[in-house]
């Protein structure tokens, strides 16, 4: 994937992406932080040909070539869109949930999801108050109804560092745990896929221990789940999208929509208790460290 030129107006930028999709050259249109807007060819070896394309266009945007070629890339595109989803429906079987995943399920991913579903069942769903405290953030026992526990992270400052991940694997319903592992089984996988385990890895602890954090110091230790990491996995692969396409990374526009939909009907408490805190600061470490990753790949890139 490289870049073969920019174009100053969006609209022109569209038009000459719809023609290149219409004579069958994939590419993606995206704005630089100039204010232009970048055509990026997926496929090395429609490079000449699209840089040719590219020069007439510049000459004649405006062009009925160009513009019914940009039609009819409209009706291609719905055609594909459709093809696609006929595609998954076939292919819906007794391995899969809803539709099959893009890529194989990451070995990381599987790990995560074990460690998870193993932990909330030994919790009860968080009866077994031993484990709970075991695996919190901080221990917070109760008397009566009131929870009540030394300030400050004792058990971190002393040593147990662990605590700053645990309360990730700590699901409170069926529910709870069945979307947050759905989400984890698509987005971890996906980067398992297009970068490494080991990536996965270093951005679910550094997801999981900001976000924790957070939530300890705005509501207390009273939380759990892997929401935040779920968000913070979506935030990075939805900015390496849109700026470093070379990452091959991508969502759908209807799962940032409802991934962004939940993320606020959980703020405004329409779907009950739930650790907010944790999904923003999840949401917005992953926006961050993809913004920031992707805008530092394509200047090295272009060296």
């Amino acid at each position: 994937m490289r870049p073969i030129g920019r174009l100053q107006d969006e609209n022109h930028a569209r038009r000459f992406g719809d023609f290149l999709y219409a004579q069958g050259i994939e590419n993606q249109v995206d704005p630089d932080l100039h204010g232009s807007w970048e055509i990026w060819i997926l496929d090395d070896v429609n490079i000449e040909a699209a840089k040719r394309a590219l020069d007439q266009f510049t000459q004649r945007p405006d062009d009925p070539h160009f513009v019914e070629a940009s039609n009819a890339a409209v009706r291609q595109r719905k055609q594909d869109r459709q093809a696609q989803v006929g595609k998954r429906v076939r292919i819906l079987d007794g391995r899969t949930l809803f539709y099959s995943p893009p890529v194989p399920i990451g070995i990381l991913s599987i790990v995560l999801i074990v460690i998870s579903v193993g932990v909330t069942l030994l919790a009860d769903f968080g009866r077994k108050d031993q484990v709970v405290q075991s695996l919190s953030i901080t221990q917070y026992p109760f008397k009566g109804h009131v929870a009540y526990g030394e300030r400050g992270l004792p058990e971190i400052r002393h040593g147990q560092i662990w605590r700053l991940f645990t309360p990730m694997f700590l699901h409170l319903s069926i529910l709870h745990i069945f979307f947050n592992m759905l989400w984890l089984r698509d987005l971890g996988s996906m980067i398992e896929a297009r970068k490494s385990s080991w990536m996965l890895l270093v951005l679910v602890l550094v997801i999981a221990g900001t976000s924790n954090l957070a939530q300890y110091l705005m509501e207390g230790p009273i939380f759990g789940g892997m929401s935040g990491v779920v968000y913070g996995l979506l935030g990075y692969i939805w900015m390496q999208g849109k700026f470093n396409p070379a990452s091959k990374l991508s969502l759908e526009p209807q799962t940032v929509l409802f991934m962004i939909a939940w993320f606020f009907l959980c703020l405004f408490g329409l779907v009950g208790n739930i650790a907010n805190t944790v999904h923003a600061v999840g949401l917005g470490v992953g926006i961050a460290w993809g913004f920031l990753a992707a805008r530092l790949s394509v200047a090295t890139r272009r060296g």
